[in-house]
């Protein structure tokens, strides 16, 4: 099922109309293009996955226990990506920062230490976090 669902993808209408968030504004229901989301989430689908997440260290980053993580291991990360590590071979979810041109991994929750690597310390990326899914 799951590579048939790959090669269909998910097409759905995409309205033309814009949602405000703010103040309402009137509606004209006008169809444009559709939407492929399997496109749009995973453009590279031999090194994508998806891990759920487990506590609360990057809620500041909008990721919340419970939710998924679409992760492109294909991607380069860059300064202040959020990626997926493994960490004395324990993974991690965290925003990549450089100290002093040392990979850094940050918290979004000031309750959680920033991993410093030090010694003999092992870090991995494992990719890139594109998108985090979670329920309303």
């Amino acid at each position: 099922m799951g590579p048939l669902f790959l090669e269909k993808g998910l097409n759905r209408p995409l309205f033309d109309s814009k949602i405000q968030a703010g103040f309402p504004s009137p509606t004209d229901d006008e169809v444009g293009d559709s939407l492929n989301l399997l496109e749009l989430l995973v453009p590279h689908p031999n090194s994508t996955f998806y891990v759920r997440v487990v506590g609360d260290s990057m809620q500041g980053a909008g990721i919340f226990s419970g939710d998924i993580l679409i992760v492109d291991r294909s991607s380069k990360p860059v300064e202040r990506s959020i990626v997926v590590a493994v960490v004395n071979k324990e993974f991690t979810v965290k925003r990549l920062v450089y100290e002093n041109g040392i990979p850094t991994l940050v918290p979004e929750n000031s309750s959680y230490p920033t991993i410093r690597l030090q010694g003999e310390e092992e870090l991995e990326i494992w990719g890139v976090v594109t998108y985090v899914l979670h329920k309303p």
